[in-house]
């Protein structure tokens, strides 16, 4: 009887064994590891918001004199943006800066003999925020209208700007990691494997660029307000588990 149970107990272990060791085998030549994958978020748009700065000066030996002169010149320039159709409170005028003028004197042998005061230099800066891009885009090109009244300014570039770009954001970072999703699914199926659960997801650097500028990213990321009409792009990296 001993003998007989010893035999049943024998050979149960022997396919509990079996069956222990066949598991082994299949599970060890299932795909096992991770998949690393980065995906790209990238969107055209066109700028909605347009800051457009310029500066007139004039000089005089007499500072009250100088003064007048920037004051006059600073109500021509209001009426002619405001002729334009630019809104008064849209017009941004800075302090006016003072800065003495020097001659700097030398002798014939090229001592330095000192200096003498010519007058004074006065400048003030003007900037527009406006939302009304090509209206100002317009205005900053023909600024120089404002010569034939004796009057000298001097206009910088225009820098646009977006004001959804925190949405724009969103959205990029949804189409980054459904593209990294996507190739993530494909790496699996050829490798005969099913994707498994997202370990970790990192945000990339974002870019805007301006379109078709051939304009290089940086890594610590591009923020271009030289061109009207931009790029948004932001990459994902996601490393998923394989079963």
């Amino acid at each position: 009887m001993k003998q007989s149970l010893s035999a049943i107990l024998f050979a149960l272990a022997i396919v509990i064994a079996s069956f222990i060791l066949g598991n082994a085998v299949i599970n060890r030549n299932r795909p096992q590891g991770t998949i690393n994958v980065t995906g790209l978020g990238e969107s055209n748009f066109t700028s909605d918001l347009i800051v457009w700065e310029g500066n007139f000066s004039r000089e005089s030996r007499d500072l009250k004199i100088a003064y007048a002169d920037l004051e006059s010149d600073k109500n021509a320039v209001m009426a002619y943006l405001k002729s334009k159709g630019i809104p008064e409170d849209q017009l941004i005028f800075n302090a006016v800066s003072t800065n003495p003028q020097y001659q700097q004197n030398y002798s014939n042998d090229g001592r330095y003999l000192g200096q003498t005061f010519t007058g004074y230099q006065l400048n003030q800066s003007l900037k527009i925020e406006s939302k009304e891009v090509e209206k100002v885009e317009k205005i900053s090109r023909e600024i120089t209208e404002l010569l034939n009244q004796g009057i000298t300014f001097y206009s910088q570039n225009p820098r646009y700007y977006y004001t959804e770009l925190e949405s724009l954001k969103l959205e990029m970072i949804a189409k980054a990691t459904e593209d990294a999703t996507i190739r993530a699914e494909r790496i699996a199926e050829n490798s005969k494997g099913s994707l498994g659960d997202l370990i970790s997801a990192n945000m990339g650097i974002f870019q805007i660029t301006g379109q078709n500028s051939g304009e290089d990213y940086s890594w610590g990321g591009t923020f271009n307000t030289a061109d009207k009409n931009k790029t948004a792009s932001i990459t994902m990296k996601l490393i998923f588990e394989v079963d």
